[in-house]
């Protein structure tokens, strides 16, 4: 139910927000590390966050609102005029706090929620540099936080019918992008959800499995991180070395490329659906064997 209908809500909303991001000049202009030809809308945050609302009235925790608000008016304002990387990163740090504030939980749901939502914030704003790409890995990391169960079901639903109905026109060439304020709030809902999986109740198991739900963000984040620290380049500066860029590089079309690495979702997510289920020491060694192959891969891919 909440899928299906904040997929409608999102399929309605985003050409409105198209055309008001066209007609405030809220746009991504072709540059350097710009690859489309025309300048394309923002503002596509502004269907999904609408899609999440249902999953939040579904819940009856409205106040899981408060942190959602403040990641996409963050990224909105950093979209609209580049905000200090040591300022953004200050209010990433209060998005996190506002996220624990909101969730039910003791102090590990609390504090696990904050360091999720900086780590996830920027995840997903990474990987949202290829029409399709991160509403593809989002929508499928949502699909499976909804199989954790209890409020995060209808709050994760929900997020990926409003990702659902965007992606309709975001697919290649995409016709509206996230921007930095759909990727922040993308980002904070995806970290949002283990905490409401049990009540609030810490569940170590779905805590270990969860960053193999959103894995193929972490792992592009945790590359280009690596690849900056070898290069001695600024942390926050851009680049297009990316594994999705470096999967076009080779040849690989850019609809290819956002599939395969939707596809290694899949098989991630659904590892990490089966870890959350486990026992918590169990569901801890599934997760760093995974993580483990992941690297290794990676390392032979010549991605690093």
């Amino acid at each position: 139910m909440e899928f299906a209908l904040a997929a409608l809500v999102a399929l309605a909303v985003t050409p409105l927000a198209a055309a008001l991001a066209r007609r405030t000049g809220v746009v991504d202009r072709p540059g350097p590390l710009k690859p489309q030809e025309r300048p394309v809308p923002y503002l596509g945050g502004v269907p999904v966050l609408c899609g999440c609302a249902i999953g939040v009235a579904a819940t009856g925790r409205y106040v899981l609102l408060l942190p959602l608000v403040l990641a996409f008016a963050l990224g909105v304002v950093d979209d609209i005029r580049a905000v200090p990387p040591r300022v953004r990163f200050g209010l990433e740090l209060l998005i996190g706090v506002a996220a624990a504030v909101v969730v039910p939980g003791d102090p590990f749901v609390k504090i696990a929620t904050a360091g999720f939502v900086v780590v996830l914030l920027n995840a997903v704003n990474l990987v949202d540099g290829q029409d399709g790409l991160a509403g593809s890995l989002a929508l499928v990391a949502a699909l499976a936080g909804a199989f954790l169960g209890n409020d995060a079901t209808p709050f994760a639903l929900a997020l990926a019918g409003g990702l659902a109905g965007f992606l309709v026109f975001n697919r290649p060439p995409a016709r509206i992008y996230l921007g930095d304020g759909g990727a922040y709030l993308v980002g904070t809902t995806l970290a949002m959800i283990p905490s409401l999986a049990d009540d609030g109740v810490t569940r170590w198991s779905v805590w270990f499995a969860a960053p193999l739900i959103v894995a193929v963000p972490i792992l592009d984040t945790a590359i280009a991180v690596w690849r900056r620290l070898r290069t001695r380049r600024p942390l926050f500066t851009g680049d297009r070395s990316h594994v999705y860029d470096q999967l076009v590089d080779r040849g690989v079309s850019v609809a290819a490329s956002t599939s395969i690495l939707a596809l290694g979702q899949v098989v991630l997510s659904t590892l990490g659906v089966v870890a959350a289920g486990l026992e918590p020491l169990a569901a801890l060694a599934m997760t760093l064997g995974v993580a483990l192959v992941a690297v290794v891969a990676s390392l032979r891919a010549g991605f690093v």
